[in-house]
Formats: structure tokens, C-alpha cells, sequence
């Protein structure tokens, strides 16, 4: 999977190119606890992502908990048909901010 990454000032956008499952997964973890504590808007570009495993659902789960948490918000945009069945499927469009 390939992670691209752009910050401005309290927002980051990072665009998922690939697949987000068990390999993968750290790697959107890590970058996503690498971004600065003054982010509060985290946007996930799905435009490009072909597959999420279990693995990936999780790390979004917690991604949304934090910014829960903090009074941030998480949005996912561009997502796909396959992705969004998934996300049907599993109950996470309930919770989760989907443009």
C-alpha cells in the first residue's frame, strides 16, 4: 500500500493507494500516530483503495475513536462501491463519516 500525506496547519489528508490488510495495516497505524497533535481534521482519500481486511477496519476503528476522543473529526472521501459494501456489511457506516 502506498500512503500519500499532505498537512495544513490543524488538517491532514492522507490517500490510500492499494491494500489496507494485515501487512498493510501498521503502516496507516503508524502514520496516522505520527501526525502532530494539532491535527483535529483527518481526511482518508479511499479513491484508490482496491481491498480492507479486518486488519484495516480495525485501524480505522481506532482512528475514529481518537478523534472522538480529542473533539477532532475523521472523514473518508472517494470511497468505492466494494469498500462501501464492506463498510455496510460490518455496521462501520453507522459511525463513520463518509463523503
Amino acid at each position: 500500500m502506498n500512503i500519500r500525506k499532505s498537512v495544513e496547519g490543524s488538517a491532514a489528508a492522507l490517500a490510500l493507494d492499494g491494500r489496507l490488510d494485515t501487512t498493510t495495516a501498521p503502516e496507516l497505524e503508524a502514520a496516522i500516530e505520527a501526525l502532530d497533535a494539532s491535527v483535529t481534521e483527518l481526511t482518508l482519500d479511499l479513491e484508490n483503495l482496491r481491498y480492507i481486511s479486518s486488519a484495516g477496519l480495525r485501524v480505522l476503528l481506532n482512528a475514529q475513536k481518537k478523534a472522538n476522543a480529542t473533539g477532532g473529526t475523521m472523514t473518508l472521501t472517494h470511497v468505492n462501491d466494494e469498500i462501501m459494501d464492506v463498510f455496510d456489511m460490518t455496521g462501520f457506516i453507522s459511525f463513520l463519516t463518509i463523503e
